[in-house]
């Protein structure tokens, strides 16, 4: 039976639409609990803002993903494609570890804005999370067939691309709008190569990270927080993991390996140039600062949403080169 390609769409629809509904839901519930960021040093507010975000977008990612497993299991409404039946069975441990890995690293996420977790506590927790999403099976296995080397590079990339993620989570929209546009890269990636569930884990994540941005950019009523860049960075990195970029079994494309590399560069270069920097200042690296491309940006003359605006296009065009190979 061919897979039903309005499940794409009613993917990324259902958690657009979950995120936009709910968002306001958790702000409200933010401000009840006190659950807020308040203006301080290297801040730009001048109000204290909710952290609601990344309960949002988990919220749109989990209730869609939920919904979908609970009709393709009991054939409600139709919708009993055996290619997505096929794909739930066969990778029913690996999608629940994804599931598991979501709301444990938007939970550690959320102490860290509540309690403000020291470096090397809250390393540990991402790693301890990503060893567990590792041993599910997500892992990387490109061309050296190691379990310990599997394991370990699987953890370093997870943890590098959280934090880059967490380090572009410095000006309204930036985060969730990079987030966006390489899920949606993952997305047409997996979509063109039949890999469906990845393909919908890809677009609940891009209508997730939309819905959540007009609540943020380019006026923020609402912040991603810690939880929520750590979202963000915990599933581009699983997405970037997830797909068969190359096969042995074929010679064709090889430069296919570098599609995560070319889909996530603006972050993954901004964290590079950062971390360096701090390096030959005789900083840590995980003590923040306005030396990002961003705020270099801003300080070259562009208002603050024109420099966001020009990363996320540097960020397209950079990703789009992943489908010129």
């Amino acid at each position: 039976m061919a897979f039903p390609y309005n499940v794409y769409l009613a993917a990324f629809a259902g958690a657009l639409a979950t995120t936009l509904l709910s968002l306001p839901l958790w702000r409200r519930w933010c401000v009840r609990t006190g659950h807020m960021d308040d203006p301080g040093q290297r801040k730009i507010h001048e109000s204290p803002i909710a952290l609601g975000g990344g309960l949002a977008v988990l919220t749109g990612i989990l209730v869609p993903t939920l919904v979908a497993v609970a009709l393709v299991k009991f054939h409600i409404a139709g919708l009993n494609s055996a290619a997505l039946i096929h794909g739930l069975d066969k990778r029913k441990i690996e999608l629940a570890a994804i599931l598991f890995g979501a709301v444990t690293m938007v939970a550690l996420g959320w102490w860290d804005d509540k309690h403000e977790l020291r470096p090397l506590a809250k390393f540990a927790g991402q790693i301890l999370i990503a060893a567990i999403v590792a041993t599910a099976g997500v892992r990387v296995t490109l061309f050296v067939h190691n379990i310990v080397f599997s394991y370990a590079i699987t953890i370093l990339w997870i943890l590098t691309v959280i934090n880059a993620f967490n380090f572009m989570d410095n000006m309204n929209g930036l985060c969730a709008g990079l987030g966006a546009i390489g899920a949606f890269y993952f997305a047409a990636s997996a979509a063109v190569s039949g890999q469906y569930l990845v393909a919908l884990i890809a677009l609940l994540a891009c209508g997730a990270l939309l819905g959540f941005l007009p609540y943020n950019f380019p006026r923020a009523t609402v912040f991603l927080g810690d939880a929520g860049s750590h979202l963000v960075g915990y599933l581009l990195a699983v997405l970037a993991i997830l797909p068969h970029f190359y096969s042995q079994k074929s010679d064709l494309n090889k430069l296919a390996v570098l599609t995560p590399l070319l889909v996530l560069a603006v972050p993954l270069a901004d964290l590079a140039w950062v971390v360096i920097l701090r390096w030959r200042m005789g900083k840590p690296f995980y003590v923040g600062d306005n030396n990002h491309l961003s705020h270099r940006l801003v300080r070259a003359g562009l208002s603050r949403m024109r420099a966001v605006l020009l990363i996320w296009l540097i960020a397209a065009a950079v990703g789009a080169l992943a489908f010129l190979w």
